[in-house]
């Protein structure tokens, strides 16, 4: 593996054996660093935030039968 950082990217080069789940996963972790870098958000609001999609995706679900 190597890693090269340039003044706007950072290029991850990875040996064509790697698994492809397992890349997947990472480059969606890596996503949502990327994408919550800026954001600072309480622990607290997280939390209301997951039980709101919880609540809603149990009421979505209910409707599909």
């Amino acid at each position: 593996m190597v890693i090269q950082r340039t003044k706007k990217e950072v290029i991850i080069r990875l040996s064509p054996n790697v698994d492809t789940e397992d890349l997947q996963k990472f480059l969606n972790y890596a996503r949502y660093k990327e994408l919550t870098a800026n954001f600072k958000v309480s622990q607290d609001q997280v939390d209301d935030l997951v039980s709101q999609i919880k609540k809603d995706w149990k009421t979505d679900t209910k409707n599909i039968d």
